[in-house]
């Protein structure tokens, strides 16, 4: 028992220094616990603002990729209806391959397709024919194909519209030959007649002469190839410059039946034009056949005659359903009073034209 005692006195009476080592021991063990927790605190902050920059950077992306692909859509759209508009309006479309184009048109085995294939790998392999323009098909076509060609190639004027200024001629058959008659022209698809009927073909006329003078002056052809693809995307002005070269066709034909009457030789294919019940005079080719123009009909072959004699120019036409006949090429005239520039014609029909391009 005594033993105990002093065992316990002598315990008690040890210096504190004994202690100091587990002190410090809880101290290191408590800063540990500190600083795990305190970077398991900023880890799980940081840890969630990555996640959080995460998540809003991939909301960014999925934004802007849904952005890009809807204005994608809408672009895409956009040009195409652009495309198709421009398509639309453009009456004389790009250069596409001859045989191209053939095999599309005329795919079946009937003997007519099998006839058209053979036509167009002669105007290809021999007639060296290699690409071809589409006209639009209207009751215009023939006009416009002859037209095209005398801008894209920018021939001069004929003699007869260097000597004279066709602006002022729907005046002069009215006062100086009488024609009063000239008020009951019909505009194509506009049925319109009246006393102001002359300011409208003054009108159209201008235009022809301006465009025409315009085109024959420039000497670069890209820059002509340009000027027609604008100006025969304009379905109004196309259709005064037509309504200009139906009224020049009236006014030869009107010129040389005054002559006619003075007992002057005329060409031949105006006697054949006078020979006929349904155009003997101006009058009855305005109202019988020059008035549908545009309208309920094209230009008929005697027509073509008239137009190439009024434009001066050689209007060579490949008929394609006549291949193997000898009216398979014809020239409109047949024979040019001088040496007119020749301009060239495919037509499936006799009704629709198109451009062979060489």
């Amino acid at each position: 028992m005594k033993l105990y005692e002093h065992l316990r006195s002598s315990l008690s009476r040890r210096p504190e220094s004994c202690w100091y080592p587990q002190q410090r021991n809880d101290q290191v063990h408590t800063w540990t616990l500190v600083t795990s927790q305190a970077l398991d605190t900023a880890w799980r902050v940081v840890k969630g603002s990555v996640t959080l920059a995460v998540s809003l950077l991939a909301a960014i992306l999925c934004y802007f990729r849904r952005l890009h692909l809807h204005l994608g859509h809408r672009l895409k759209w956009w040009i195409g209806y652009l495309q198709r508009r421009f398509k639309r309006n453009l009456s004389v479309e790009a250069e596409v391959d001859l045989l191209s184009y053939c095999a599309r048109e005329w795919k079946g085995e009937t003997p007519h397709a099998k006839l058209m294939r053979k036509a167009y790998e002669e105007l290809f392999w021999r007639r060296h024919i290699k690409c071809v323009r589409q006209v639009r098909r209207d009751n215009y076509d023939a006009l416009r194909s002859v037209l095209f060609q005398i801008f894209s190639r920018g021939l001069a004027f004929p003699s007869w519209m260097k000597e004279k200024d066709i602006v002022k001629l729907p005046e002069k058959l009215l006062f100086s030959q009488g024609c009063n008659w000239i008020q009951q022209y019909s505009f194509g698809p506009e049925k319109y007649t009246g006393s102001n009927v002359f300011g409208k073909l003054r009108k159209c006329v201008e235009l022809l002469k301006t465009q025409w003078t315009e085109f024959s002056g420039i000497k670069d052809y890209h820059k002509r190839g340009s000027m027609c693809n604008i100006l025969f995307s304009d379905a109004l002005l196309e259709c005064k410059l037509y309504e200009a070269l139906k009224f020049i066709m009236l006014y030869q034909v009107t010129e040389v039946y005054e002559q006619m009457k003075t007992k002057k030789v005329i060409p031949s294919l105006f006697r054949l034009l006078f020979t006929r019940e349904t155009s003997s005079d101006p009058l009855s080719f305005m109202m019988n056949h020059l008035n549908s123009v545009g309208d309920t009909c094209g230009l008929e072959q005697i027509d073509m005659f008239i137009l190439g004699y009024s434009l001066e120019v050689k209007i060579k036409v490949f008929r394609l359903f006549k291949f193997n006949s000898r009216d398979f090429e014809v020239c409109y005239p047949e024979e040019s009073l001088r040496e007119w520039p020749e301009i060239s014609l495919l037509t499936e029909n006799d009704r629709h034209y198109h451009i062979p391009v060489f």
